[in-house]
């Protein structure tokens, strides 16, 4: 990647990135408006009534701007009554059709609705999976063929003051795009160029970007790399930026993926709208999204966003962990190749000693106070230089009680420090003692020690935040597994439901959870439908993917293998295919301990 792109100003101060407005409906996006809360009804497209209960609902709990699939042109037809009735309510809230495959169901749409949402990798292409040399002529008779599919959709949405999302997922890449630039964050971004520059050619510029993938460290490579890119191009490829993990599941795991993507970005100056997409009820999302948003609409927007700060001391657009050296804490090897070890106090560890034999993968493993770990103010040049004269390893921290921002600290702290030091983590400077909200709690540590984690940064983590020892240290792993640091059990991507689903999702995943859930490393894919299952199989061993109505299709990383099995019977089938790969083992018995 070029050494001269940059994504954000400066690294170690906040500035919220300049963006144009675009209008949806009566709802400005970027600009000087706040960061925008979206969500997508889950109800029949067909059901009128379903769909706008669910939209009001929606709007009742504070989303600002509501998604509805449209996977053919009957389906959206009946965004015409749709509409009808939700502003009939006296709701003005912004409706946006989803649309996948089906060019005609988009111009049907825009008559009706504020948005229109495409997705490049299969707006006007059907996926093969076909390995295939485009020379450049015949990439240029491509791009032709998806400008006729696009303009006529660019001419009504120009038409109608309609807006638009260029929503590209890193599942569903076109086997263009796929077999140029590979299933990478550049192709991603790419794939999005495509459809930009024909929208630019014919004068629409009311459109904002998206580069979702499951994996919070693609996701976060891909919008970097976007902006990074936007800015290349010039001042008046400013537009707003829509921000999302998809697939990112249900319960805690869903809320720490989404964090630690779409919160390590904000914490960046990336976003004007969200969405966290969670294998739940929709209403749930919003006071998720509205807690990832909250800190970042009350900092100053007025902050200086024209300074160069330094540049790291990793690169930004291609994961690397940090090159430390190992050393040896508490009994344990920390730093290098060295699993990244979680870390808790005294006053913890006593709390949970008589049940440490029993907490499994949840266990703390090392005392901070026993840790000889050096804290640290990062901006104290001369004790970091006298660190880095040392001849061997030490652990350093960022001292508590410090007023800096905690992603900002270790920033600095790793820009400085000689890499071969290792790095210990914290997800706050002011650490808890009594009540303490939950939620809160998981969802500041993991968009800062997450955010941290993606950077390459970290050999060890400590959550301080929480109160109640068995969830900091649960807190802590499930953030070393979400941000891919640390596996220690099955993990699962799995779509919010929407109007495509051919399943009921929340049951089939908590179903599948309950079957699988010891297998540890296995990646386990549920996806309602196919618009991005085979794509998101590629990250996956194994998919549960709705094939048809009580159907499931079953996949081995992105290839169906197994067809239109009844459902009731598709859980046992899928144990049945991960046992014939050999990776299947018997859940462990034994008293587990709840922590």
């Amino acid at each position: 990647m070029s050494k001269d792109l940059r994504y954000c100003p400066d690294l170690l101060h906040y500035s919220r990135r300049e963006s144009r407005e675009v209008m949806v409906g009566n709802v400005g996006i970027g600009g000087g408006n706040p960061i925008r809360i979206q969500s997508m009804i889950t109800a029949d497209t067909r059901d009128t009534p379903a769909c706008v209960k669910e939209t009001l609902d929606l709007a009742e709990a504070g989303c600002e701007i509501v998604r509805v699939t449209a996977q053919t042109r009957k389906y959206a037809e009946n965004l015409e009554n749709i509409a009808r009735e939700v502003r009939a309510a006296g709701c003005d809230v912004p409706l946006v059709a989803d649309i996948h495959f089906k060019p005609d169901a988009a111009l049907e749409a825009a008559k009706w609705v504020e948005k229109i949402r495409v997705n490049p990798g299969n707006y006007a292409d059907k996926k093969k999976f076909e390995v295939r040399e485009y020379t450049d002529a015949q990439y240029e008779e491509e791009l032709e063929r998806i400008r006729e599919q696009f303009a006529p959709l660019v001419d009504l949405c120009k038409e109608k003051n309609r807006a638009m999302r260029i929503g590209t997922n890193h599942g569903s890449l076109s086997d263009r795009i796929m077999n140029r630039y590979g299933d990478t964050p550049l192709g991603m971004v790419e794939s999005a160029f495509e459809f930009a520059r024909i929208a630019r050619e014919m004068d629409y510029h009311n459109f904002v970007f998206s580069m979702k993938a499951s994996n919070p460290k693609v996701m976060i490579e891909a919008y970097r790399l976007l902006v990074a890119r936007l800015e290349q191009e010039g001042g008046d490829w400013n537009y707003p930026i829509h921000l999302g993990v998809t697939e990112a599941g249900d319960g805690e795991d869903g809320r720490i993926k989404s964090a630690i993507g779409i919160g390590s970005l904000l914490g960046d100056g990336i976003g004007d709208t969200i969405r966290v997409s969670l294998t739940e009820d929709a209403i749930h999302e919003i006071p998720v999204a509205k807690k990832l948003a909250a800190p970042f609409d009350k900092v100053e927007r007025d902050a200086p966003a024209t300074c160069q700060g330094p540049k790291p001391s990793y690169d930004p657009f291609s994961y690397e962990r940090r090159r430390s050296e190992v050393m040896e804490v508490g009994g344990l090897e920390l730093g290098g190749e060295q699993p990244i070890r979680v870390f808790t106090s005294q006053e913890k560890w006593n709390a949970v000693a008589h049940k440490i034999a029993k907490m499994g993968d949840y266990k703390p493993e090392i005392v901070i106070e026993q840790s000889g770990v050096v804290a640290l103010d990062p901006r104290d040049d001369d004790r970091i230089s006298q660190l880095n004269g040392e001849d061997s390893p030490v652990l350093v921290t960022v001292v508590d009680h410090l007023d800096m921002p905690v992603v900002f600290a270790f920033r600095m702290l790793a820009f400085k420090l000689d890499p071969r030091h290792p790095i210990l983590l914290k997800d706050t400077l002011e650490p808890v003692d009594g009540e303490n909200d939950f939620t809160e709690s998981l969802l500041v540590g993991a968009r800062r020690i997450g955010s941290l984690l993606c950077d390459g940064i970290g050999d060890a983590v400590i959550v301080q935040g929480e109160s109640a020892p068995g969830q900091s240290l649960r807190i802590s792993y499930n953030i070393l597994q979400a941000a891919g640091a640390r596996i220690f059990k099955t993990d699962y991507v799995a779509c919010p439901s929407c109007g495509r689903t051919l399943f009921n999702l929340q049951t089939t995943t908590q179903k599948i959870r309950e079957a699988t859930g010891h297998l540890k490393g296995v990646r386990i894919a549920v996806m309602g439908c196919i618009v991005n299952g085979p794509g998101e199989m590629a990250d996956a061993d194994f998919g549960y993917v709705g094939g048809a109505p009580g159907k499931i299709n079953l996949y081995v990383g992105k290839q169906a293998v197994k067809f239109n099995i009844p459902q009731d019977e598709a859980v046992d089938r899928l144990i049945d295919l991960i046992r014939d790969h050999g990776k299947w083992i018997d859940a462990p018995e034994g008293e587990p301990v709840e922590v």
